[in-house]
């Protein structure tokens, strides 16, 4: 498999301000046809800069401007092209828009910038998809309709013959929780205690010990969403549609459980949301006893992993909005996980 993935260590951050995002967005939004071409607007700073471009005669579209070091030319190339087999196969994702010179990845150039170090940014203009996005306020069976549509996405990534040269970010355990992640160190995570350290270590060990029996069988370990929640759903009247490939990469099938759950494991009702997402899953494909056992697993682990993005993205609104009391959360979380408890819900 290390022939078709992105394995590079990445930068962890966008070191680039607002102004700077908005003029790379309007210079991108100058090469797209008339029939397109719009006002932009900034929507969010996330993983990645998100433009709304108003085109014409009401029409809207998704800007997508990619952060340095994330993802190469090639990988962002590999997630359209997985984009595009979900489309043929009935699947309602996003759709990337062409410049007028036939491009759906475009490639920004940057005057040299501190802490940029490539000097360019890539960007990818969606079409724009209606509908609302849930809450954790939302019925628990909008966890089962979840479950049955990342079970049909699994299935999709398991049959489907990806084309040459495809390769996408790898999601294993050192990439997520070790020193070197992509998403940075979980040691940086606003207001987690440096005594409460020895915790998230002695779980990251087991969990490496647990993963490492459950294995990366072709049935266990593939093709994946990687950030499949509820706000990456857009729901309208009985359609549900997926959103937001830019994670999705080789890791885990049953990783796409825990991070439906990303940043409110500790909600009161999480415990629920896993019941309903494994029902609507075995509604469309088996699971073997493994791969319950494994669920608190990696469930302990996304919320690490999203220890260590709260760090690296500190600056962000996401980060700001959880809360003083986030992190001590997740260290009750891990320690009910190394109880040998499932690691959701509240005290």
């Amino acid at each position: 498999m290390a022939d078709l993935v992105s394995l590079s260590t990445v930068p962890q951050a966008d070191s680039l301000d607002d102004d700077t995002l908005m003029r790379l967005a309007v210079a991108a939004s100058q090469r797209y046809p008339d029939d397109v071409r719009g006002e932009v607007r900034l929507l969010c700073r996330s993983e990645n800069a998100t433009f709304v471009m108003q085109g014409p005669a009401g029409r809207r579209y998704a800007m997508r401007l990619h952060r340095g070091g994330y993802h190469r030319r090639e990988d962002i190339v590999s997630e359209l092209a997985w984009l595009a087999a979900l489309r043929d196969a009935g699947y309602q994702v996003p759709e990337p828009v062409a410049t007028r010179d036939g491009e759906t990845v475009l490639t920004l150039s940057l005057e040299e910038e501190s802490g940029d170090e490539e000097g360019q940014r890539h960007a990818v203009l969606f079409g724009w998809i209606a509908g609302d996005m849930p809450t954790n306020a939302v019925d628990p069976q909008a966890f089962r309709r979840l479950g049955g549509i990342t079970a049909h996405l699994h299935r999709h990534s398991r049959h489907w013959k990806r084309p040459p040269g495809f390769q996408r970010i790898v999601w294993n355990h050192q990439t997520m929780v070790g020193e070197r992640g992509h998403w940075g160190r979980w040691q940086d995570a606003p207001n987690l205690k440096a005594g409460d350290h020895p915790v998230i270590a002695a779980a990251i060990e087991r969990i490496g010990a647990e993963l490492e029996a459950y294995g990366r069988s072709p049935r266990r370990y593939g093709l994946i969403h990687a950030d499949l929640r509820l706000t990456n759903l857009l729901i309208e009247g009985n359609a549900t549609r997926i959103i937001d490939f830019d994670d999705c990469g080789f890791g885990w099938y049953l990783h796409d459980l825990a991070a439906a759950l990303s940043f409110e494991e500790h909600h009161p009702r999480a415990g629920r949301w896993v019941e309903e997402w494994l029902a609507g899953y075995r509604e469309v494909e088996p699971l073997e006893q493994a791969d319950l056992a494994i669920v608190p697993t990696m469930i302990a682990q996304r919320r690490i992993q999203l220890l260590a993005w709260s760090g690296s993205h500190a600056q962000t609104r996401q980060a700001a909005d959880l809360g003083p009391d986030w992190a001590d959360h997740s260290v009750r979380l891990v320690r009910r996980y190394l109880e040998g408890n499932l690691p959701v819900g509240a005290e």
